[in-house]
């Protein structure tokens, strides 16, 4: 009897770890966007207390310019700037906020870097019982900020989410007047006129 139960005391403890919910994570999708696109971003928010989160703060990476965020009931939106470019969004609730069991989505519009990169988003979650969660770290930390692939792209969507071909430079327009077909036509017009011109003397 110990024999099977020493055999079935790992497959149990497995079952158990398993069994445990995984750390749910503050994110902003997509995960990956185009150069100098205009972005829609969600930021998802989910509440991993028994305590209310009542305010979330994030940065704007690097190249990454916010444009307009959707309102949404019970949060009050404001932003901070830096040399006329918003550097940072707070969305603060005025009701219960987000409660155990829960998650909250705040949509926005960014304008993407021209260059492929990746764009790093740092997140602060504030509770109501004064705990704050930094979602800062790498892919490998217990709290990783959410990361977007930007990649290029030969297409651009503008602010009104339309997806247009990147402009080119005009091409050079060739003059054909000396191309080769009009250069022997050129000649050949000049060899008849030439025997012309010699019978015309012969027959003098």
């Amino acid at each position: 009897m110990k024999k099977y139960v020493k055999a079935l005391l790992p497959m149990l403890l497995a079952s158990f770890l398993l069994a445990i919910p995984v750390s749910a994570h503050v994110t902003v999708k997509p995960d990956t966007s185009a150069t100098n696109a205009w972005e829609t971003y969600t930021l998802k928010v989910p509440s991993e207390s028994d305590s209310p989160t009542t305010k979330v703060v994030i940065t704007m990476p690097k190249g990454v310019e916010f444009q307009q965020y959707e309102p949404v009931p019970g949060w009050k939106t404001t932003t901070e700037e830096k040399d006329g470019k918003v550097t940072r969004v707070t969305w603060e609730a005025t009701g219960d906020g987000v409660l155990a069991g829960q998650f909250q989505q705040f949509v926005f519009v960014a304008k993407n870097p021209e260059k492929a990169s990746e764009a790093a988003w740092d997140a602060y979650q504030y509770y109501k019982d004064g705990t704050v969660v930094e979602w800062t770290g790498d892919k490998d930390a217990d709290k990783p900020h959410s990361i977007t692939n930007i990649v290029a792209s030969n297409t651009v969507t503008d602010s009104h989410g339309q997806e247009k071909p990147k402009e080119e430079k005009a091409s050079e327009t060739v003059s054909t007047s000396s191309s080769p077909l009009v250069l022997g036509l050129s000649i050949a017009a000049l060899v008849v006129a030439l025997i012309a011109l010699g019978l015309a003397f012969r027959k003098k």
